[in-house]
């Protein structure tokens, strides 16, 4: 019997590709009937949005700081947890998920300019769905992985965060 209700099925319902900061994701929407917005790195779509899916098997988006704001939307499975790290060192811990009366959230606003870093918490459903909208429009020109020595570098006091949520 096939398993249509686990993260294989979610990949396949939704058509999701892997990401290189880990998970998979697939892009749903630019905003190609408006003007491009011109940004000092070129023009942008207006707005971009992506569906972002965290499973066992990939629980982790690694540190990565892009340059657009960026809404998240909880959507379904297990709860996820992020970790911000804004540009003067302050981390800050936010879970989305369904459990509102804990302090999950719906949606997550990560300003342009801030360390991201997302993490699965383990549930039942093996998996935890998000969608992004991004403004301006997301490109990976925009995007910087973290790597653990530069990150700590820069932000000593969260060294030992690095060691599990950013790349070598």
């Amino acid at each position: 019997m096939t398993d249509t209700t686990g993260a294989d099925a979610v990949i396949a319902s939704l058509d999701l590709q892997p990401h290189l900061e880990g998970g998979f994701y697939r892009r749903t929407f630019e905003s190609d009937h408006h003007p491009m917005v011109d940004t000092q790195y070129g023009p942008r779509y207006l707005m971009t949005s992506i569906y972002y899916l965290l499973t066992k098997d990939s629980p982790t988006g690694y540190f990565h700081l892009n340059r657009s704001d960026i809404v998240h939307y909880y959507h379904l499975g297990d709860a996820i947890r992020y970790s911000l790290i804004f540009p003067d060192g302050t981390l800050k811990t936010v879970v989305m998920g369904s459990d509102l009366s804990t302090g999950h959230c719906l949606q997550l606003h990560v300003p342009g300019g801030v360390w991201k870093a997302s993490r699965l918490i383990d549930g039942l459903a093996g998996y935890g769905l998000i969608s992004e909208a991004v403004s301006p429009g997301f490109e990976y020109a925009d995007m910087e992985l973290g790597h653990r020595r530069t990150l700590s570098e820069q932000f000593p006091e969260h060294s030992a965060l690095f060691e599990t949520l950013a790349q070598h």
